[in-house]
């Protein structure tokens, strides 16, 4: 599970890295690029770790799929609310602190909500421990791209 992390570090820190220069040509069509790239990883590190049979994984990856598009979605808003928070910092309101804020938890929520819902469609496919170990790999990921992402939050006054 180590190199796992490695592998997503140097992923997301490769990707990051990359889109800058690749903004500057058609930003719409890089961006897409980065994350088909960051999903294409993601993807390779989950079937790494699984340990899925060939049974498990025909089950398994049409779930994960229909999983990534709806985390997807709760992704592009986090990315917006750190742009907007980024964007407001040097003088920010009140009012916009609390919509940034109320946002946060929105997403946080939803985050959660949406594992929950998945949790039933994972069991259906996968045994119980494969399911913990997919939901570990998710959660590492998670830590490696927060981290990256926390970078770029400005803090100091």
């Amino acid at each position: 599970m180590k190199n796992i992390v490695y592998l997503v570090a140097f992923m997301v820190i490769t990707v990051l890295a990359a889109a800058p220069a690749l903004a500057q040509d058609k930003p719409a069509d890089n961006m897409q690029i980065v994350r088909e790239k960051i999903r294409a990883d993601k993807k390779l590190v989950v079937a790494e770790t699984m340990g899925m049979t060939e049974s498990e994984g025909k089950a398994f990856w049409p779930v994960y799929e229909a999983y990534q598009r709806d985390l997807a979605k709760l992704n592009d808003r986090t990315i917006k609310l750190i742009k907007d928070y980024a964007e407001k910092y040097g003088a920010m309101s009140d009012e916009a602190a609390r919509k940034l804020i109320d946002e946060y938890m929105a997403i946080e929520t939803e985050r959660l909500k949406l594992r929950q819902s998945y949790l039933p469609r994972f069991r259906q496919v996968l045994p119980e421990q494969k399911v913990l170990r997919y939901y570990q790999v998710e959660n590492k990921i998670k830590a490696v791209v927060d981290y990256e992402l926390a970078a770029g939050i400005p803090l100091a006054r």
